[in-house]
């Protein structure tokens, strides 16, 4: 079976819409209104091999908080989607990604409950504009609603735009990881409890 999903979400503030392909080849379609999110987005997918289309409209007007926010809410929703019974997954997933000066660990379990433990010292307030307080918001709101753990930590970095992209990068790395089928588990869910 396929691991895919397509949700939508619609509020006063944003309409979002989000497929996901969770065995893709790393392909990715955005239409945010948010350049720099988008840029992010595409590492996701690319080194998550995740296929991913988002197109959003939300109240830009104000700031980019609320789509920012959204997107990884409805991102969210469409991972514990396309996830399915969680069987054969090796659960947790974990990689370190440099770039240049920059480097970042993200930890991560499919455990599903939701946790985010979020340290990143951004260099500067704003990359391109892109207020980087939202990349919080968009990982509290994924973990709230894929419902995993999630541990973002960057190591190093003095150049805003390469911590994160190291984070994001590091992000579908782990992702990749914790999807991956686990042939020792076959039909087992990862988990003495039995369920996740």
């Amino acid at each position: 079976m396929p691991r895919s999903a397509r949700v939508e979400r619609n509020t006063l503030e944003t309409k979002i819409s989000v497929a996901i392909a969770l065995d893709g080849s790393g392909r990715s379609s955005l239409n945010t209104g948010v350049p720099f999110l988008e840029h992010m987005l595409d590492q996701v997918a690319r080194h998550g091999l995740i296929d991913l289309e988002i197109e959003a409209k939300g109240d830009l007007h104000i700031d980019a908080h609320h789509t920012v926010e959204d997107i990884g809410i409805t991102l969210g929703q469409a991972f514990a989607q396309a996830i399915g019974d969680k069987k054969g997954i090796r659960r947790y997933g974990h990689a370190y990604v440099p770039l240049d000066e920059a480097l970042s660990r993200v930890v991560l379990d499919i455990s599903g409950r939701p946790g985010l433990e979020f340290h990143v010292d951004f260099s500067r307030a704003a990359i391109g504009g892109f207020d980087v307080d939202l990349f919080h918001e968009f990982f509290q709101g994924f973990v709230n609603h894929a419902l995993v753990t999630l541990h973002v930590d960057n190591l190093r970095g003095n150049n805003a735009h390469h911590q994160a992209e190291t984070v994001f990068k590091a992000f579908g790395r782990a992702l990749r990881m914790a999807l991956e089928a686990d042939q020792r588990m076959q039909d087992l869910i990862p988990s003495t409890k039995g369920a996740l």
